[in-house]
C-alpha cells in the first residue's frame, strides 16, 4: 500500500517498511511520525480508519494512544515541581489528606511517577460502572490499602497513577488535569494529542480492531494467562478494574473520557512532536528534563510481569529484556499504548518517533512493527 505524506531524502527505507506492514490483510491503518532536531523528516499515514473500509485515514485521523499520554502528565507535575506547587519527595498526603486512608500516608509524587509507590490496582467490588465519574474514583483511590510497602516493589499502576497524578495536578493548580495539560503542553506546542476528545471531532477517531494470530512474547502470554486464570492478581485488577478494554474504544463517552493516564487520543505527529518540545526545552529545564529521564527503578514488575526500568513517569531501555527494546540507542525513553502505538526519543540522537495504529497486536510493550522501522531510522541519521 502506498503511504501518504512526507519521507525526506534518505529514509526511504522508512517509507518502504512501513508500508510493508499492510502486506498483512489484517492492517487496516497507521500513521509514523519521525523528527530530528524538532524537523519533520518522515510524517507517513495510509489505509483506513473505519472498520467497513470506506474512510480513508487522513494526517489528522485521531487513534485511541492509550498510555502514551502518561509522560505528558507527569511532565505536567514537573511543571508544578518547577513553579514550587508541588514537591517530587513530598507525600501525596500532604497536598491530598485523605489520600493517607490504607497505609499511604508515606508515598510520595516520585514514587507514584516511577511506579514504586504500592498502589497500582485496586481491589474488587469492579469500578467500571463508576469509572467516568472522576470524584468517585478519587473517593475510591483515596481510601485503597496498600498492596506492598512504598519503595519496596515495582509494579505499573496501569490507571491508578492517571488517577493519583492528576489528582494532585488538580489540587495544585486549580484546573482540570486533562485541560490543564491541553493549556499547557498541547495547543501552545501545536500537538495533535487530546485526553478528553471534544464531541466537534469525534469523527476524526478511528476504529480499533484486534488482529488474530498475533500472541505477544513470552511475558505477554504469560500475563494474559495470569488474568485469565487469577482474576484477584494485582496485574489482572491493574488492566480490568476499572476495565481498558479494547472494545470501549467504539464508544462515545471513552472518546470523551478525561483520564490522565490511560485515555489518549492523538496522531504520530503529535506524539513525536511532544518529545521534540521536551527535548528542545520548551517544556521544563535541563534539571528536570534529566531528573525525569533519570533510571528510578528497575526490577521485575509485579504488574507487568517483566523486567522494567524507568524514569518519571517513562519507560526506559531495559537491557534485560531485550525483546522490549526501543532499538533507538541506551538512553531511548518514552511509553507504550495498549496494541502497539508507542512514541519516544533519544536525546543522544536528538530524535523523536511516533507510531499509531488501530490493528491492535498482543504485545504488552515494544511492537514487532515498530521494532522494524525504528533500526531503518537510525541506520538513515
Amino acid at each position: 500500500m502506498e503511504a501518504k505524506g512526507k519521507c525526506a531524502s534518505g529514509f526511504e527505507a522508512v517509507q518502504q517498511a512501513f508500508e510493508a506492514i499492510f502486506d498483512d490483510p489484517q492492517e487496516r491503518g497507521a500513521g509514523l511520525c519521525v523528527q530530528v532536531g524538532g524537523e519533520t523528516v518522515v510524517d507517513l499515514w495510509a489505509g483506513v480508519a473505519d472498520l467497513e473500509g470506506h474512510k480513508p485515514w487522513c494526517h489528522d485521523t485521531l487513534v485511541n494512544t492509550y498510555c502514551c499520554i502518561k509522560p505528558f502528565t507527569a511532565i505536567a507535575a514537573l511543571m508544578l515541581v518547577e513553579e514550587g506547587k508541588l514537591e517530587l519527595d513530598q507525600t501525596v498526603a500532604h497536598y491530598w489528606p485523605e489520600f493517607s486512608q490504607g497505609g499511604k500516608g508515606r508515598i510520595t509524587l516520585r514514587q507514584v511517577l516511577c511506579h514504586t509507590s504500592g498502589i497500582p490496582a485496586l481491589r474488587l467490588p469492579n469500578r467500571t460502572p463508576i469509572m467516568y465519574d472522576w470524584d468517585a474514583m478519587a473517593e475510591v483511590v483515596a481510601a485503597e490499602p496498600l498492596w506492598w510497602e512504598p519503595g519496596t516493589d515495582v509494579g505499573y499502576g496501569a490507571t491508578t497513577y492517571g488517577w493519583i497524578v492528576g489528582e494532585l495536578i488538580r489540587r495544585a493548580d486549580g484546573r482540570d488535569p486533562c485541560r490543564f495539560i491541553r493549556e499547557r503542553i498541547s495547543e501552545p506546542n501545536a500537538l495533535e494529542v487530546h485526553m478528553g476528545v471534544d464531541s466537534e471531532h469525534f469523527h476524526r477517531i478511528a476504529a480499533f480492531e484486534r488482529a488474530e494470530g498475533r500472541t505477544g512474547d513470552n511475558y505477554a502470554q504469560d500475563l494474559r494467562t495470569v488474568m485469565v486464570s487469577e482474576p484477584e492478581h494485582v496485574a489482572t485488577l491493574a488492566f480490568t478494574n476499572p476495565s481498558n478494554a479494547s472494545r470501549q474504544t467504539s464508544d462515545p463517552r471513552w472518546w470523551a473520557y478525561r483520564h490522565p493516564g490511560v485515555n489518549g487520543h492523538g496522531t504520530a505527529h503529535g506524539l513525536a512532536g511532544f518529545y521534540s518540545a521536551l527535548m528542545g526545552g520548551r517544556l521544563v529545564g535541563p534539571e528536570l528534563l534529566e531528573e525525569f529521564t533519570r533510571e528510578h527503578s528497575n526490577d521485575i514488575d509485579r504488574t507487568l510481569l517483566r523486567p522494567m526500568r524507568y524514569g518519571l513517569g517513562c519507560m526506559m531501555e531495559q537491557p534485560a529484556d531485550p525483546g522490549a527494546s526501543h532499538r533507538m540507542g541506551p538512553k531511548a525513553f518514552g511509553h507504550v499504548g495498549l496494541g502497539g502505538p508507542i512514541s519516544f526519543a533519544d536525546p543522544e540522537r536528538d530524535v523523536s518517533f511516533g507510531f499509531v495504529t488501530t490493528t491492535m497486536g498482543s504485545h504488552v510493550l515494544m511492537d514487532p512493527r515498530v521494532q522494524k522501522l525504528a533500526p531503518l531510522v537510525y541506520a538513515a541519521l
